[in-house]
């Protein structure tokens, strides 16, 4: 096996292992009961009172979907860009990710149609309708709109983690910087929605778990390729 091959299968190896730990950590979380008492430290009777708060509301919320067009419209032009920079991956790589965002991006907001759980801010604790349900009791009513698992508003970031595998074998410390503001904007985002009363913090682990699993998915599905074309290359 040539180095870079090799590299390249331990890193995949790295990838399944986060991946694994990152299910069990999220599993861990949703079986912990704590979404409720968490979701309590924002909301009262009255409700979320930063539910329409400048900062979480308007910057964090509308300003983060903003700045996450405006990204994937930038991915878009770089994805189509004739010229590439020096240490730039190749234009198909980058049309790739591209549609692994684009999958994420449709994905989360489709799964969230098909499902029941209602968001904090409709439980009758916090003066709406619903009565509490954790999420993984499938087909169970909660009495409130449902639709509110995963988060979608935490795809803004999340969507976004094929950016670290399309710069990693060209520009690795470019790659984990991508990887840390991702994983840092997903936090804010993600906390600014429970703050609001919009999600629970395991809505937001989900779609960052879901996001993470596309990505090692699609980049081990790369690596597949890339062993199958040298295989019929030293076959000829």
């Amino acid at each position: 096996m040539m180095p870079a091959t090799k590299q390249a299968a331990q890193l995949g190896q790295r990838d399944l292992a986060i991946t694994l730990l990152a299910l069990l950590s999220v599993l861990a979380w949703d079986f912990s009961g704590l979404d409720l008492p968490l979701a309590r430290l924002f909301g009262s009777a009255d409700g979320f009172h930063l539910r329409e708060a400048w900062l979480t509301s308007h910057l964090l919320h509308e300003g983060g979907r903003g700045l996450a067009w405006l990204l994937l419209i930038w991915q878009g032009l770089h994805a189509f860009a004739l010229k590439p920079l020096p240490l730039t991956p190749p234009r198909r790589e980058r049309r790739y990710w591209l549609g692994v965002a684009i999958a994420s991006i449709v994905f989360v907001p489709a799964l969230k149609r098909v499902t029941m759980s209602s968001c904090p801010w409709e439980l009758s604790e916090f003066g709406g309708v619903a009565s509490y349900v954790p999420h993984w009791l499938l087909g169970v009513y909660d009495g409130g709109p449902g639709h509110c698992f995963p988060s979608g508003h935490a795809i803004a970031a999340f969507g976004f983690f094929g950016l670290y595998f399309l710069w990693r074998p060209y520009r690795p410390v470019l790659a984990r910087t991508l990887l840390g503001l991702v994983l840092a904007a997903g936090a804010l985002f993600g906390l600014a929605q429970m703050a609001r009363g919009a999600h629970y913090l395991s809505h937001i682990l989900w779609t960052g778990l879901i996001c993470w699993t596309f990505c090692v998915l699609a980049d081990l599905n790369t690596r597949r390729r890339a062993r199958a074309i040298l295989a019929g290359q030293a076959a000829d």
